[in-house]
């Protein structure tokens, strides 16, 4: 067997998670092919490269001798490649290539862009795990990402990448069977779903940590599953068999009903990554601007969180290129589960519309959501 540059990246990404397992993640690989892949590369150097540890993965000392040598390849050949794409980019037709997490508003991002760059090639990446698309950023392959970081979980930033940010805390709402006692209220208690089984994608980097510390912290301790499938995970939860944590931007589908935590235990930062040497830097205001409208688009289609950014007086609604009714107009589902107190005939986005939308329910002591937006820019050419 000869080692190759893709041999060294699994050797450095190993070394830097930590153990086999979290880099399997990373690499979007099986535990069990990285096994096999870093045992055929120990046999080509005739030697142990990492020891099995109880707390994960350490280099032996050839291991640490083989990673100063290939850290510097691995590298130049990171830059080679981004260099070598945008010389590419520049000299033939424009290109503008998007990475995100799972949102609903991509699509209205996609639709925006395309209308900001008509002449562009553009084109989606999406990846459940933020830190790889994060590094997809850093290595050219992308040139700008949208990215949900856990609160308390911090994202890898790569060296020369830049973040942006778009909404300093969204909070996570929960996805419940129709059918579930919880269903009809306005607001749940994780308390009140002790007993139900959770769906959580313990490959959507720090999902599972910053669930299982909002667990902790509420004392709680509820069965578990591992679904990284959005369709399964909703046709379990419309059969009544589990409940998620849920983007509040969700679609709410037949046999499901998504509702605000109380006091909003979790939480996200959203985020845009861009290169600071990358051609877009000077066009990133344009690019959040676009994102940040197709959000509050997308926030204000969601009855629940709509309910909730009244409740809380916040400027997402406020957001340019935010389709709102107009004045004491109502969307279709205004009023989540038909609760008629919920605008009060007062005009959409007033106090007294927020008032009125929330008669007796528990005030959170959360702030509300702070948003930061960069106003539409005049189109340029690039690429």
């Amino acid at each position: 067997m000869e080692l190759d540059v893709r041999h060294l990246r699994v050797l450095c990404a190993i070394a830097d998670a930590g153990s086999v397992r979290k880099a399997a993640l990373r690499l979007g690989m099986s535990q069990p092919s990285l096994t096999t892949q870093l045992r055929r590369i120990e046999n080509a150097i005739g030697g142990r490269l990492f020891t099995r540890e109880r707390t994960g993965s350490r280099p032996t000392a050839l291991g640490q001798s083989v990673l100063c040598r290939a850290r510097p390849i691995v590298a130049d050949m990171a830059a080679l490649v981004s260099e070598a794409r945008s010389a590419a980019a520049l000299a033939g037709e424009a290109r503008l290539r998007i990475g995100s997490t799972a949102s609903r508003a991509v699509a209205g991002w996609m639709r925006r862009l395309r209308a900001r760059y008509p002449g562009a090639d553009t084109t989606i990446h999406i990846d459940v795990s933020a830190n790889s698309l994060l590094q997809t950023v850093a290595d050219g392959q992308v040139d700008v990402a949208f990215v949900h970081e856990p609160e308390g979980f911090p994202l890898r930033f790569p060296a020369g990448v830049e973040q942006h940010v778009l909404v300093a805390r969204e909070p996570q709402f929960i996805a419940l069977p129709e059918s579930h006692p919880q269903a009809g209220h306005r607001v749940v208690d994780m308390a009140d779903l002790a007993d139900d089984q959770w769906i959580v994608d313990f490959t959507a980097d720090g999902e599972w940590a910053a669930t299982r510390r909002a667990f902790a912290t509420a004392g709680l301790n509820p069965r578990m599953v591992h679904v990284p499938d959005t369709t399964t995970a909703a046709e379990l939860i419309a059969g009544g068999e589990a409940v998620s944590v849920c983007q509040p931007i969700s679609q709410q589908r037949q046999g499901m009903v998504i509702r605000p935590l109380r006091d909003d235990p979790l939480a996200v930062r959203l985020l845009l990554a861009c290169r600071s040497d990358s051609r877009l830097e000077a066009e990133v205001g344009g690019l959040r601007a676009d994102l940040m409208a197709s959000y509050a688009e997308a926030a204000w289609a969601s009855a629940a969180y709509r309910w909730w950014l009244l409740r809380h007086g916040s400027p997402l609604l406020r957001q340019p290129g935010a389709l709102l009714p107009p004045p004491g107009e109502e969307p279709p589902g205004a009023a989540p589960d038909g609760d008629p107190a919920a605008a009060g005939g007062f005009p959409a986005g007033s106090p007294e519309h927020a008032r009125a939308a929330a008669p007796g329910v528990h005030r959170a002591r959360r702030p509300a959501a702070h948003v930061t937006a960069a106003a539409p820019r005049a189109p340029q050419a690039h690429g």
